[in-house]
C-alpha cells in the first residue's frame, strides 16, 4: 500500500485525536466548521480522522499558539502568507527556543523581575501585581 493512501485512511475517532493533539472536541469541530479540516464520516456519522488530518490539526494548533487568528491560519494553509506577517519585519528562519522546565522558567522570570525592581521607575512591578506569584 502506498504511503499517501495510508496517510489518508480515516482511522482515528474524536477521542483519539483529542489525546494526540491536546485540542478539545469543540476546537476540532470549530476547525471543521471553518473548513480547515474535512474528516471522513462512518455510517453512524462519527468523525474519523486520518494521519494527515492529525498533522493538519497540529499545524493549526501551532499557528494559533503563535498568535495567528483563524483568518491568518486559513491564508497560511492555502499557501498564502497572512498580510500582517508579510508587512512585518523579516523573521529569522528558525529561532531556537531553549527547552526550559517550569521551575527553570519560574527562576528565570523571578531573576528578570528582580533586575527590573532595581530600576526606580519599575519597582512597582515586584511589590505590586506580580509579587503574588513569587513567594
Amino acid at each position: 500500500m502506498r504511503d499517501d493512501i495510508r496517510r489518508n485512511m480515516p482511522l482515528f475517532s474524536m477521542g483519539i485525536v483529542t489525546k494526540l493533539t491536546e485540542l478539545t472536541p469543540r476546537q476540532v469541530r470549530y476547525y471543521e466548521q471553518q473548513g480547515l479540516i474535512k474528516p471522513a464520516r462512518s455510517k453512524g456519522k462519527q468523525r474519523l480522522f486520518s494521519f494527515n488530518d492529525v498533522d493538519r490539526l497540529l499545524h493549526i494548533k501551532s499557528l494559533m499558539e503563535k498568535g495567528i487568528n483563524i483568518a491568518g491560519v486559513k491564508e497560511v494553509l492555502s499557501g498564502r502568507e497572512p498580510e500582517t506577517l508579510s508587512r512585518s519585519a523579516p523573521r529569522p528562519e528558525k529561532a531556537e527556543r531553549p527547552n526550559l522546565s517550569d521551575a527553570d522558567l519560574h527562576k528565570l522570570l523571578k531573576r528578570q523581575l528582580s533586575e527590573l525592581s532595581a530600576r526606580p521607575n519599575q519597582s512597582h512591578l515586584i511589590r505590586g501585581e506580580l509579587s503574588r506569584f513569587f513567594h
